[in-house]
């Protein structure tokens, strides 16, 4: 793995495998919980993602990133995706508790926004910040209001995942010589044109270290009767997040309610109402063919369905604050570090008692009981 400097990696011994969190040097593993935030990487990735953010936050929080199983340097073992994100969501509460962290504030980004969702369903959180989280919902396979497009979440799951990508991962590929390889991936769908970093490599190593053995990355698929002839199998990552599997909308009904900090891109290609990786989408717009259109396969409005669901738990009695970044893809907190960095802090209550000079963007939405 390479680490930046002032970032450490260390193993933590569950009771189910050996996790991988890094941490910064420094940070006192006393500090009270109401100072401690985890940050849960998404899919294709790993904690590597978060080391610009971590070095970046005030020295007197403790900031520790999990590797969840499969990825950067946690043990790999089949993920029943039967019990959609659970597994991720178990491990993350296994860790903790190895740590002796009884709660903290959780920033999950992309498939990791949906674990610290699952997460707060079981467990008390002090904030959760979601970054370019999937729906609610899962991915793909709904309408706006959740309802399931087929009993089988045809066109959603491991199947949609093109083998070439996944050869590629086998292969360790580095280079930008194709649209599948995993770095023009990340230059097409994790961040907005124009983006770029010194740090690609890093970026390109983390989602190298996904593992692709069964049950893992992507998963299974089964065959189906509707449109495109496959659907969501049982085992493996991608799986974790269709529908059938998947839905933490029940957020809106916990008896306490986290404060919630949404923040996303307006680019973003993966979590959209008009999702580049949405096999509906991908039909409407000519690139699968037979679409049989929108009556039956609409694309899955994810934003749309994020937003309905926390007006929901504002209208509940929640605090809710969308942060929506103009030019800005999958990754803000990559593209726009010091808004996202002034988001977080201000969300956990750092910000308004010690002076933070990151600028907030301006495109600022907030809903909350008051």
């Amino acid at each position: 793995m390479t680490l930046f400097d002032g970032i450490t990696a260390r193993s933590v011994e569950t009771p189910g495998l050996t996790v991988n969190v890094l941490e910064r040097e420094g940070d006192d593993p006393a500090t009270p919980p109401e100072r401690t935030v985890v940050l849960i990487h998404g899919n294709l990735s790993s904690a590597l993602f978060w080391q610009e953010l971590m070095l970046n936050l005030p020295t007197d929080l403790r900031v520790i990133a999990i590797d969840l199983r499969g990825f950067g340097g946690t043990e790999h073992a089949p993920i029943d995706a039967t019990r959609g994100v659970r597994d991720f969501s178990d491990d993350v509460a296994a860790t903790l508790s190895a740590l002796g962290i009884p709660t903290a504030h959780l920033v999950g980004w992309s498939m990791g926004a949906g674990v610290i969702m699952q997460y707060a369903l079981e467990h008390p959180v002090l904030s959760l910040t979601l970054e370019a989280p999937i729906s609610p919902y899962g991915f793909g396979g709904t309408r706006r209001d959740g309802t399931r497009l087929t009993d089988d979440d045809a066109g959603c799951g491991g199947g949609t995942v093109n083998p070439d990508f996944v050869q590629r991962l086998i292969d360790h590929d580095t280079t930008d010589d194709a649209a599948t390889s995993p770095r023009s991936v990340f230059r097409s769908g994790f961040v907005a044109a124009g983006y770029e970093s010194p740090h690609e490599d890093v970026w390109v190593d983390s989602m190298l270290t996904t593992s692709t053995a069964t049950g893992n990355y992507p998963g299974d698929s089964v065959t189906s009767p509707s449109w495109p002839g496959f659907a969501a199998g049982g085992i493996g990552v991608v799986n974790t997040m269709t529908p059938g599997h998947f839905d933490v909308s029940a957020i809106v009904d916990m008896p306490v309610k986290p404060a919630i900090l949404w923040i996303h891109g307006v680019l973003d290609p993966i979590i959209s109402d008009a999702s580049l990786y949405d096999y509906n989408n991908l039909g409407k717009l000519g690139i699968v063919p037979d679409w049989p259109g929108d009556e039956v396969a609409p694309p899955q409005p994810m934003v749309s369905q994020t937003r309905d669901v926390l007006t929901r738990y504002a209208d509940a009695g929640g605090q809710v604050t969308e942060r929506n970044l103009e030019g800005v893809g999958h990754t803000p907190h990559l593209e726009q570090l010091a808004e996202f960095r002034h988001a977080l802090l201000e969300i956990i209550g750092y910000v308004g008692h010690r002076h933070d000079p990151a600028p907030p963007t301006e495109a600022i939405i907030l809903r909350s009981s008051d």
